[in-house]
């Protein structure tokens, strides 16, 4: 399985980053109806599109798409793949009667893609189990006023991995759960006490050599916003959610940690014990695993002030909305969310099964398993709204107004982490929003 490198890490966390904000904000004029695709007769030939990422990935999709047209004789689906790097602009830029039955999309682009009348509600095409079987985290990812538009094979998650054998060398203690994660306070002694045992006194990875101005910014570090209880939005509005004084306070803590981080240019500070601890996602563990062997441990990020949080989000399926055989997407997509699908696709990127079933199986993430934290975490879902220090696995606005949040808010992260004061970059950042939001009515899908 590969997943510790960089291709593997944009799929789910850079198809925005990669496209032009204003196309997708503002493609197609937005507030479209309520759509639904037409039952069908459930017969014949649907069209499905998916993103071309990793070989494995696609390796894994094409051997499910073959597998699901040899079990039955009543459907057949044509995949097309296409490359990741143009996979949401083509969705974007193509008319929704042009779109196919049944399309994957990047987590956070799906309320956009709702707003332009270019997904239709998967309820009553997917049947009963197969949405039952979808983990909460992952639903709330695809719901919009009770109705679901995207379900997952996987999912994503953040964590800090440590190195054991350096935080025992410089008499650190460490937390075991989300339970006793470390308060923020108590994180920067941690790093102030493996400086005083470090060469260099660089010992932090936050995977800097992604770039923080990026969806990795977003990802990566609103979990600091949302743990200090503030929120990228919060009915609507960023102003007293995303700059509020707690989320400055905690601003200027993550900007004070930079004097410890090694910008770690070529991605293995870790992975090579220059540096104690790597805040990233699951992605990186098989070579962290195969570096650190049993002095590889995994820790929940900080707590700052509202409980340790963590990102969580990725690619899902969908119906198009102006298909005419929702019944055969929906038994397509019963047959792609299966245990066998599913296993075949995360055992292919690492990822963290996104249906319980699939996720009960897993090597890696079951109870007892190397990544358990990162099921227990996205165990605990807050949705995108409703967060509060009992939740632990946050969703990114489910908004179609996504790309100005997100565009803003790792552009003010990136500026702070350079030395802007905290204040006034997260009220900028706050201003922009809300404006972008007013000048296109909410955002709000009828």
């Amino acid at each position: 399985m590969i997943i510790g490198n960089r291709k593997h890490r944009r799929t789910g966390l850079t198809a925005l980053a990669l496209l032009p904000l204003a196309a997708l904000a503002a493609c197609g004029g937005g507030g479209g109806s309520d759509t639904s695709a037409e039952d069908g007769s459930g017969k014949g030939t649907i069209s499905v599109w998916a993103h071309q990422g990793q070989a494995s990935e696609a390796a894994a999709l094409q051997n499910a798409v073959k597998s699901f047209n040899s079990s039955q004789s009543d459907v057949k689906a044509e995949l097309k793949l296409i490359p990741e790097n143009d996979y949401t602009k083509t969705i974007t830029t193509t008319d929704a009667s042009q779109l196919p039955d049944v399309l994957e999309f990047d987590g956070p682009t799906m309320a956009n893609f709702v707003y332009n009348s270019k997904l239709a509600p998967v309820d009553g095409h997917v049947s009963a189990k197969t949405l039952g079987n979808v983990t909460d985290a992952i639903k709330a990812q695809g719901e919009i006023d009770g109705k679901h538009y995207g379900l997952g094979m996987f999912d994503a998650g953040l964590g800090m991995y440590a190195n054991k054998k350096l935080l025992d060398a410089a008499g650190v203690k460490y937390p075991t759960s989300v339970d006793d994660a470390w308060t923020a306070e108590e994180f920067g002694k941690a790093l102030k006490a493996l400086k005083g045992k470090d060469s260099d006194g660089k010992v932090l990875d936050i995977s800097e050599q992604y770039g923080l101005a990026t969806e990795w910014g977003t990802f990566g570090f609103s979990p600091i916003v949302w743990s200090a209880g503030g929120g990228l939005l919060k009915d609507g509005k960023a102003e007293g959610a995303l700059d509020s004084p707690a989320v400055v306070s905690a601003m200027k803590t993550f900007q004070s940690w930079k004097t410890y981080v090694d910008p770690n240019t070529d991605g293995n500070a870790f992975a090579k014990s220059k540096v104690a601890l790597s805040w990233v996602g699951h992605w990186n563990y098989p070579a962290y695993s195969e570096a650190l062997g049993d002095d590889l441990v995994v820790l929940p990020l900080p707590d700052f002030g509202k409980g340790p949080k963590t990102g969580q989000g990725s690619w899902s399926w969908g119906i198009g909305a102006a298909g005419k055989n929702g019944k055969a997407a929906g038994v397509f997509l019963d047959y792609l969310l299966n245990d066998t699908n599913v296993g075949a696709m995360t055992k292919a990127n690492g990822a963290v099964p996104a249906t319980k079933s699939a996720l009960a199986k897993s090597a890696l993430y079951k109870k007892g398993g190397p990544l358990q934290l990162f099921a227990d975490q996205l165990a605990q879902p807050c949705g995108d709204s409703d967060i509060s220090a009992s939740c632990v696995a946050v969703t990114r606005p489910v908004s179609a107004g996504y790309p100005t949040v997100t565009a803003k808010f790792n552009t003010a992260l990136n500026s702070i982490y350079g030395g802007a004061d905290p204040q006034e970059a997260l009220q900028k950042a706050a201003r922009a929003i809300d404006r972008d939001f007013t000048d296109n009515a909410g955002y709000e899908i009828p």
